[in-house]
């Protein structure tokens, strides 16, 4: 092994060009005292050494050939490295160890940009910039605020870990990594622990070149040992520092595979939370299903029949106002789905709704329910606009605060329909939730002029902002309903007889 530099010590720049050579070698591996490792096939290998000043380092190289043969030797190699920001070492650390977070309270804490010679925009996110708490609203996007990066010192190495909290949020282009796949970014379980060393070099980026560089990027980047990243998974690890407080700090990374992008992350100190919905607390319409028999005539109307092509989803159920379909008994609404023909269907259920006798604008909607069971049961909690006859759906928007398919037990979906998102291309966020049809659970939205946000038992299924050119700014009515197979239930157990969805109460409070 030698060391080739053109002067005897190095130019400052701390670059050493390491080559080894060993007969009947096919594979070469480095070792260096600050705790990392590289492989290096033909055993040419360029290491920074980053430690300001003339410093002596062991490195040490394994040489493996054919059936598991190794070797290996040391060598002292003396570098000299005028690059150092004690500065910012100071900020990421406080001198022994510091936490930071994704500002996400913070427009563009995750953006992307151009990442090429234009001087005026290859320096922030002019392609997309996160909104506040974007992220939030969908447990597919919503790890990446768990994440907590912890940087320290140890003696003079500057070391990072990032606790994950067992999932982090893929670059789609990287879901193979975590053995996932499909065309969006998302959430998938990965390892992340242990800690990374991390050495600073000088930036090297192509913002370096621009005119007012001193403006757009303090200059330094951080390295981080074995694949460490900063939470975001975009197939790189170097991330140029442009800005960096006691609190707040602002970084980039080309996009590993794809050099044309660079990524931007906003991080501080304190983890942002993120204001509750606005909340409602008025009772101004319930029904608490006490009184046995038909339901209330004053606070409900029926759809009836199989509908146009299975009310336009290919559905299998004829909808009834039938006592063995729809029946309030013993403090609970149930409508049940049942296996006979029925109107020329081959299975028979109900659909309430509160349609021309209650509707009305934001609110808290909160409907204590247990589901049915059953490959090909479809039950919904929803709600339709009022202005339907005007304004045919899509236009007149449509929440769905709980969906449920048989075929897919414990997966509540939630989802909003309007133009650009109606049907299979709804806005819709789900999660699991245990012992939906054996146990009641209040399925509840909070809609406002900021946000539609849907829960079940309090945890968040999704969240869309609102603004005024959305349709979910006028009055709503409410429907329940079972339906059976169609384009979203799916095939029917041929063994399906019945089953039904009991709900112990629904409350609107504004």
């Amino acid at each position: 092994m030698e060391k080739t530099t053109a002067a005897p010590n190095g130019d400052g720049s701390g670059m050493v060009k390491l080559t080894a050579t060993a007969d009947n070698a096919i594979s070469y591996k480095y070792v260096f005292t600050d705790g990392t490792t590289e492989n290096a096939p033909n055993g040419i290998f360029t290491k920074r050494f980053t430690k300001t000043g003339l410093n002596k380092y062991t490195v040490t190289v394994i040489a493996s050939g054919k059936g598991g043969v190794a070797t290996n030797t040391t060598i002292d190699v003396e570098v000299l490295s005028n690059f150092s920001d004690d500065e910012a070492v100071q900020f990421l650390t406080a001198g022994t160890s510091k936490k930071w977070y994704w500002s996400a309270s913070e427009p563009g804490h995750l953006g992307v940009g151009q990442n090429d010679g234009d001087a005026t925009k290859n320096y922030y996110a002019n392609y997309y910039m996160a909104g506040a708490f974007e992220k939030a609203g969908s447990p597919s996007s919503s790890c990446l605020y768990e994440n907590v990066l912890t940087f320290s010192l140890e003696g003079e190495q500057l070391k990072f870990e990032l606790n994950n909290g067992g999932s982090t949020f893929f670059n789609a282009a990287f879901a193979s990594v975590a053995g996932g796949s499909g065309p969006d970014d998302s959430c998938l379980s990965y390892n992340t622990s242990g800690k990374k060393s991390v050495s600073l070099s000088p930036s090297e980026s192509v913002v370096m070149s621009n005119p007012n560089h001193a403006t757009q990027t303090r200059g330094t980047t951080m390295n981080f040992s074995d694949n460490g990243f900063m939470g975001y998974y975009i197939g790189q690890s170097s991330y140029e520092i442009l800005s960096i407080t006691a609190n707040r700090m602002v970084v980039r990374a080309v996009m590993g595979g794809n050099p044309a992008l660079a990524w931007y992350h906003i991080f501080t100190t304190t983890k942002p939370t993120q204001a509750p919905p606005a909340d409602f607390t008025k009772l101004v319409w319930s029904d608490e299903f006490n009184t046995d028999g038909a339901p209330d005539a004053t606070k409900w109307n029926y759809d009836l029949g199989k509908g146009d092509n299975g009310w336009g989803n290919n559905e299998k159920q004829n909808y009834t106002n039938s006592a063995t379909n729809v029946i309030v008994q013993g403090g609970s609404l149930k409508i049940t789905a049942k296996k006979e023909a029925s109107g020329g269907a081959d299975y028979s259920s109900a659909r309430l709704k509160t349609d021309a006798k209650f509707a009305f604008t934001y609110g808290k909607i909160e409907v204590k329910a247990k589901l049915p069971i059953g490959a090909g049961t479809w039950p919904a909690i929803w709600m339709l606009g009022q202005n339907y006859a005007t304004k045919p759906w899509p236009a007149c928007g449509e929440i769905d605060i709980m969906e449920h398919v048989g075929n897919n037990q414990n997966v509540i979906l939630s989802t909003l329909h309007y133009p650009g998102h109606s049907g299979g291309s709804g806005n819709t966020g789900s999660k699991t939730i245990p012992n939906v049809s054996t146990e009641f659970h209040v399925y509840k939205a909070v809609w406002s002029a900021a946000s539609v946000t849907t829960f079940v038992d309090d945890v968040q299924i999704h969240s869309v902002p609102n603004d005024g050119s959305l349709p979910f700014n006028s009055d709503f009515f409410l429907i329940l309903n079972v339906a059976m197979g169609g384009n979203l239930g799916g095939n029917i157990d041929a063994a399906f007889t019945q089953s039904s969805m009991e709900i112990d109460y629904v409350r609107v409070y504004q």
